[in-house]
């Protein structure tokens, strides 16, 4: 099977603007997470990791809003760090996102020109000829699997010959739609986010973006691989994920049979990790009943926020610097396992040798994904 190298990657956060930077905050446990009392988002209070507001206009003179703002300089930033040509006809650009530019809807009266500006072929296409890709990009919008649904399709495209390049990229900016949506869900928190402690009452939100440049170019056979991936659909609820944990099960033992391995060589888990009631009692079933439950477990959600579709593809960024150092960071605000599975979530810095991890991610309508990276 042709193997895919991650070439170079970028994070852009309130934490910093490269992925070296984020992880040097992570290491330090410090958190973007703050609260904020802005009330043309939300009438009441909120946690959540925002940009400061002169980091990136919403008005920009060359006529990109915020949300596309941040994935130029993503994406930027991770080819400064590469030789790809994004002209040649096999590299390909791939976008993930949940909501896009929805927030103009606040700005303006709904009209054709505003329905085409919000849609997320325009930012894409946008886009890619702000870097001269001469290939139509492809956008790829499910839920909060986006990001990792986008590193997989990455993949898949390049495993079957039609690239052999690929530049993935991701990015959400909150707004009231989003805050107000998950608002009457019940699901955000009331204070810092806690993934899998007894205490956890739901979700902080974040904005940022994060992109992965994938090769299967030979050149770059030293470099970490994306060796697994799959996706599912349980199909239990418009937003409720599935009690038992099946589907997500299926998919993490499909991505470790696709990477080669046994699932006792996954050295750690970058688990999705909301923070919300279901889905971390779900995703801890899933682990388990993968045979999983002793491999150390993380989410990144109390450093970040739920950055939706950059979720998945900065979430493995960082996993990836922490494989490449044989770090493992903590699940930051956890303190007592609070699912009824007996999952191994680590409260504490861990140094060990690194040589593969799991990457799972959950989202409405009961969707799926798990990527295995390997050195």
């Amino acid at each position: 099977m042709t193997e895919v190298f991650v070439v170079s990657d970028n994070i852009i956060s309130p934490l910093g603007h490269t992925s070296a930077e984020n992880f040097e905050q992570l290491k330090q446990s410090v958190s973007a997470v703050k609260r904020h009392d802005k009330k043309t988002f939300l009438s009441t209070a909120f946690y959540a990791s925002l940009f400061d507001e002169n980091c990136f206009s919403n008005a920009d003179t060359h006529g990109y809003t915020k949300f596309e703002q941040l994935l130029i300089a993503s994406i930027e930033n991770a080819l400064q760090n590469s030789d790809i040509v994004v002209s040649d006809k096999k590299t390909i650009l791939i976008i993930s996102s949940t909501k896009g530019n929805i927030g103009l809807l606040n700005a303006s009266e709904y009209s054709d020109e505003l329905r085409n500006r919000i849609s997320l072929n325009t930012s894409a296409e946008k886009i890619a000829k702000h870097f001269n890709f001469i290939n139509k990009p492809i956008v790829v919008c499910n839920a909060c699997i986006s990001g990792s649904l986008a590193m997989i399709t990455a993949s898949r495209l390049i495993r079957s010959g039609i690239y052999e390049n690929a530049v993935v990229a991701g990015a959400d900016v909150i707004t009231e739609f989003i805050l107000s949506g998950f608002q009457s869900f019940q699901a955000l928190s009331d204070g810092m986010c806690r993934p899998f402690d007894v205490k956890r009452n739901g979700i902080n939100l974040g904005e940022a973006a994060a992109g992965i440049v994938l090769s299967s170019n030979k050149k770059y056979e030293g470099n970490i691989r994306l060796t697994g991936g799959s996706v599912s659909n349980d199909a239990n609820h418009i937003s409720g994920p599935s009690r038992t944990g099946d589907a997500l099960h299926v998919v993490i033992d499909k991505a470790i049979r696709e990477a080669g391995i046994a699932s006792n060589a996954i050295d750690f888990i970058s688990a999705h990790g909301t923070a919300t009631l279901y889905n971390d009692e779900m995703e801890a079933a899933a682990i388990t009943l993968s045979g999983l439950e002793y491999v150390p477990v993380n989410s990144l959600k109390a450093y970040f926020g739920h950055t939706l579709g950059a979720s998945g593809i900065l979430e493995s960024v960082i996993s990836i610097h922490s494989m490449q150092q044989n770090i493992i960071l903590p699940s930051l605000g956890f303190e007592d396992n609070g699912v009824s599975a007996p999952v191994n979530v680590c409260s504490e810095l861990l140094h060990q040798p690194l040589n593969h991890f799991l990457k799972t991610a959950s989202g409405f309508g009961g969707c799926n994904a798990a990527v295995v990276f390997s050195k």
